[in-house]
């Protein structure tokens, strides 16, 4: 062996990956995720409406493809409400809470004091989102008798969701949605506070500089009114209100002035039913239901009998409400709600066959295709899916 050759270098260990390294990195991920939604929640925001808005223009215009579109639908939907968890989270970690409405209070309450609401909310908001979706696979895959098993299954389960939700909260009656809304994370306003601190009170009153002539104030930022602005005094570095303009008193103070809801605690802000007022309750509730029994048991769409049944039911449950002084504004609100929503029975059963649908054909003619187009389209959702005017 000659003396000048090299020995073979060894081989070097190579790093092997382990099971808990993988098992390490979706959590990672989600977690990424998560953050990343946190610091773009407006970007997002504007993402989901996009989607939302292409399924809504475009429900039905290709025939075949209607449970991918429905699908693209109940994906955002069911994103956007992990997304609300998420900014929901990061909001409650801000120094300063935002106001939140009264529905934001007390459903916020509710989830945080209730293991039990928010797991059952969280249920049947997911139904909603994808009752629609089901109905259409039900139906492609077994019939019109599979579809009508399914439709009252999802109702019988919203119901029942319902009556639990009505129990948990001790008989008060249902908001809608269950869940809190979305909360706006507030931009960051440094740039805007250094504007007021350099600025004298005046400028702030009436936007111009000592010498009279007009501040450039940037565009990219909003400008407040006088009154929520601030003057931090120079020596002391203590701020000082500003005060209204002669012409803004009004809504200076509207801005300050405490009502009896914002005062009350979260879980008052609905007053417990009673009697008449909770069998009520338990009707509307039950409304949906009883329907789309009534439906499945009749198979003439012309017929006014399931109709029938279900507006007596949901005119009996309004009349049997409580109406007293003691009605809270989130109470009438969402009995307002309920109202508008009494607009879907002209989309429903026999009287969409028998009365809308032949004004909505009338309409349709008369105006541009592209418009008419997508009035066509949703016109063989209303005929053909139970769920697409369920309310």
């Amino acid at each position: 062996m000659p003396a000048n050759a090299t020995k073979p270098a060894p081989n070097r260990p190579q790093r092997r990956v382990t099971a808990g390294q993988i098992l390490s990195m979706p959590p990672k991920w989600l977690g990424m995720y998560d953050e990343f939604i946190t610091k773009n929640a407006g970007q997002v925001s504007q993402i989901e409406s996009a989607l939302r808005s292409l399924t809504y223009i475009i429900p039905g215009r290709f025939r075949d493809a209607e449970i991918a579109s429905e699908s693209i639908h109940s994906g955002v939907q069911l994103l956007s409400l992990y997304h609300d968890g998420i900014l929901s989270q990061a909001v409650s970690k801000l120094p300063t809470p935002p106001v939140r409405s009264a529905h934001a209070r007390y459903t916020r309450y509710w989830t945080q004091k209730s293991k039990t609401y928010r797991r059952i909310a969280m249920v049947l908001q997911m139904v909603v989102y994808t009752e629609l979706l089901c109905e259409m696979s039900a139906k492609r895959r077994g019939g019109e008798k599979s579809r009508w098993n399914v439709i009252v299954l999802l109702e019988a389960i919203k119901a029942f969701c319902r009556l639990i939700l009505l129990r948990v909260t001790r008989s008060r009656p249902l908001v809608t949605p269950v869940l809190p809304e979305r909360e706006p994370i507030p931009e960051d306003d440094d740039v805007d506070e250094d504007l007021v601190t350099d600025r004298s009170e005046s400028e702030l009153m009436d936007e111009t500089s000592p010498n009279g002539s007009a501040v450039l104030v940037s565009s990219s930022t909003p400008s407040k009114p006088a009154y929520e602005k601030e003057w931090t005094m120079p020596r002391t570095g203590m701020s000082l209100p500003s005060l209204p303009n002669p012409g803004d008193v009004g809504s200076y103070l509207l801005g300050r002035v405490l009502t009896a809801d914002d005062i009350k605690p979260a879980n008052k802000l609905l007053n417990t039913l009673q009697g008449g007022g909770q069998f009520a309750e338990m009707l509307h509730i039950l409304t949906p239901l009883i329907y789309a029994v009534a439906l499945a048991r009749t198979k003439n769409k012309k017929s006014w009998t399931p109709w029938l049944v279900g507006v007596a039911v949901e005119y009996v449950a309004r009349q049997l409400r409580q109406r007293s002084l003691r009605t809270s504004a989130l109470e009438r609100d969402e009995w307002n709600k309920r109202g508008w929503a009494m607009i879907w029975w002209m989309m429903r059963g026999a009287f969409y066959e028998n009365v809308t649908k032949g004004a909505v054909n009338g309409v349709t003619s008369k105006m541009p295709g592209f418009i008419a187009g997508i009035l066509q389209d949703y016109e063989y959702l209303w005929e053909n899916y139970y769920f697409s005017t369920s309310g």
